[in-house]
């Protein structure tokens, strides 16, 4: 029997660094559209957004999720997923076996990122979850902490012969940074107080599944993306939402 799986589109009001960002217009259609479109073409069971925002809200349903708002509290710059992925979950009827986390700034990542990094969940029966990462651009071995007036490694390097910030970036050992694109985790993680449990598995996102949007800067590139044919959207069916 397959296990059901609800996903769910977090989108909270107040983003600081590119606000408005999660019903601002890509491609024709608010950002939020992609991450619905997404969740519904992958397989979900249902699709929900959790907001604290009555007007995303109505996009959300305009899209075709359900909704669940969110506390005021669970939505601050601060608060842990944890929290209002626990509130969302306690506020469905039904219980799911699996949860994913499809979040709206990861605008070309699509409904066979999805099933891909379920089937690798599934495929590993020990694993708690499965979490999108992606090779370091700048790495931690090369990383310091300021001191006053001097500095030490971030991390300890005393043991090795060569210290990793006097290193050619290749002789570095591979570290990967988690992206925004996807989680995937079975339910009864979330019932013991956690997002991902305790053993994890990498997703490893290629082109640009992990892509994020961030900051301003990163919206300007998502556009040209868009617009040079480089970045593909997922497909959205329906008529664009107007307020």
């Amino acid at each position: 029997m397959t296990p059901s799986l609800v996903a769910f589109v977090p989108a909270r009001s107040g983003s600081e660094r590119v606000p408005g960002k999660n019903i601002r217009p890509l491609g024709g259609h608010p950002l939020l559209a992609y991450a619905v479109a997404t969740a519904q073409q992958s397989g979900a069971d249902r699709v929900v957004c959790s907001t604290d925002s009555h007007e995303i809200a109505d996009i959300a349903r305009w899209y075709g999720a359900d909704v669940v708002l969110r506390p005021a509290e669970l939505a601050t710059s601060t608060s842990p997923d944890i929290e209002w992925l626990r509130h969302a979950l306690g506020e469905l009827p039904e219980r799911y076996d699996l949860f994913a986390l499809v979040r709206p700034t990861s605008p070309f990542r699509g409904p066979e990122t999805v099933r891909r990094a379920l089937g690798l969940l599934l495929a590993t029966p020990d694993a708690d979850s499965v979490r999108a990462v992606e090779p370091v651009k700048q790495h931690p071995g090369k990383m310091w902490v300021v001191e006053g007036e001097t500095m030490r490694p971030l991390l300890d390097q005393s043991e090795l012969d060569v210290p990793w910030h006097d290193s050619q970036f290749p002789a570095l050992p591979k570290v990967f940074v988690q992206n925004s694109s996807l989680e995937i985790a079975w339910a009864r993680v979330a019932e013991e107080g956690t997002l991902g449990g305790r053993t994890r598995i990498p997703f490893f996102t290629e082109g640009l599944e992990g892509f994020s949007i961030d900051r301003e800067e990163d919206w300007a590139r998502a556009e040209a993306l868009v617009e040079s044919g480089e970045g593909t959207l997922p497909t959205v069916e329906l008529e664009p939402w107007r307020s």
